[in-house]
C-alpha cells in the first residue's frame, strides 16, 4: 500500500474581477512510497505550489482526496490540520526567509518548530537541533543568525528546520530557485543523503530539470495535470541510464508531448489500432468537425 495517495484531486480558483474558476488542478493521481525522493517538475503556473500546499494541508481541494499513511488529510478539521502540520509535515520553501525567523540564531531557528509543538525539554530540543544542524554540515554555524550565512547555508539551516519535528513527509516548494548550480548540487546531494540516512519521504517541486537526473523517479507535471515520468530503469545500479513514459491517469486520460505530436502530425484526433497486444495511434487527416 503506497504511504501518500492523490486521489483525482481537483483545485478551483475564483478570479476576484470575472468570477470564473480557474482549474490549478485537474485530476492529480499521485502516489509515494515510505523513504521515497521523487521530483515534480512543471513550470511557473502548472500547479505545482497548489499541490505542496494540499499536500502539507495548507490549503484545502475542491475535490479529490489525500492520503497520508492512515489518515484522509483532506477529512481532518482545521484542528487537526494545524497539528498535522506542526507534527507530521517538513516544509521548506524557495525564500530562506520563509523558511527561517532573520533575528534568531540557526540553533535556536532550528529548536523553534519543536517548542511551538511543545515537543521534548529545552535540553532535548537543543541537542537534536545541533544533531540535524551537523548532519546538514552547519555544526560550527548555530550561532550564526540567518543574515551572517551564504545561500546555500541558508538552505541548509531551512532543511533542518523542516526535519526539526521528525516528520513523516518533507515538502520542497522551489528549494534551489534562488541558488548557484554549484549549491544547487550541492542541496541535492543533502536531499538524497538525508533521504537514505533518516529514511524520510521527501516531495520537491521544481521548475529545476536537473532534479530529474538526481532522483529515482521524476514526475512531469503541465496545466494542473501529471503528464509525464522520468525514471531509473534501475536505481540499485545506476540513476544515469533513464527512460520517460507517459502518464495516463485512472480515467485514461494522457497527454502527449508536443514533439511527438508535431512528429506524427496528430491535431486534434487519432485513431487506435490493436494489434498483438501493441496500441498502435494512428493520426486522423482532415478536419472531422467539418464533415
Amino acid at each position: 500500500m503506497a504511504f501518500l495517495e492523490c486521489q483525482d484531486l481537483i483545485k478551483l480558483y475564483v478570479e476576484e474581477q470575472s468570477k470564473i474558476q480557474v482549474p490549478a488542478l485537474r485530476g492529480i493521481e499521485l502516489t509515494a512510497n515510505e523513504g521515497d525522493l521523487i521530483a515534480i517538475i512543471g513550470p511557473s503556473g502548472s500547479g505545482k505550489s497548489t499541490l505542496v500546499n494540499l499536500i502539507g494541508g495548507i490549503d484545502r481541494p475542491s475535490s479529490g482526496d489525500i492520503i497520508l499513511g492512515d489518515s484522509i488529510i483532506t477529512k481532518m478539521t482545521t484542528r487537526q490540520l494545524t497539528k498535522y502540520r506542526r507534527h507530521r509535515v517538513g516544509f521548506l520553501y524557495q525564500l530562506p526567509e520563509r523558511n527561517l525567523v532573520w533575528n534568531l540564531t540557526a540553533l535556536k531557528n532550528v529548536m523553534l518548530p519543536m517548542k511551538l509543538a511543545g515537543l521534548l525539554t529545552h535540553g532535548e530540543q537543543k541537542q537534536r537541533a545541533q544533531l540535524l544542524l551537523k548532519e546538514v554540515g552547519l555544526e560550527r554555524r548555530g550561532n550564526h543568525k540567518p543574515p551572517q550565512l551564504s545561500g546555500g547555508e541558508a538552505q541548509r539551516a531551512g532543511i533542518a528546520v523542516a526535519l526539526a519535528n521528525d516528520p513523516e513527509i518533507v515538502l520542497a516548494d522551489e528549494p534551489t530557485g534562488e541558488l548557484d548550480s554549484i549549491t544547487t548540487f550541492k542541496i541535492i546531494d543533502y536531499f538524497k543523503f538525508l533521504n537514505k540516512s533518516l529514511g524520510k519521504t521527501f516531495l520537491v517541486v521544481t521548475h529545476d530539470h536537473r532534479f530529474a537526473n538526481m532522483t529515482n523517479k521524476a514526475l512531469r507535471i503541465l496545466d494542473g495535470r501529471i503528464v509525464g515520468l522520468h525514471r531509473a530503469i534501475d536505481p540499485k545500479k545506476s540513476l544515469s541510464a533513464r527512460e520517460e513514459v507517459i502518464f495516463v491517469d485512472d480515467h485514461g486520460n494522457l497527454r502527449l508531448p508536443d514533439e511527438i505530436r508535431r512528429q506524427a502530425g496528430i491535431k486534434n484526433h487519432i485513431q487506435i489500432e490493436m494489434r498483438d497486444g501493441f496500441a498502435t495511434l494512428i493520426p486522423v487527416r482532415g478536419d472531422i468537425e467539418s464533415e
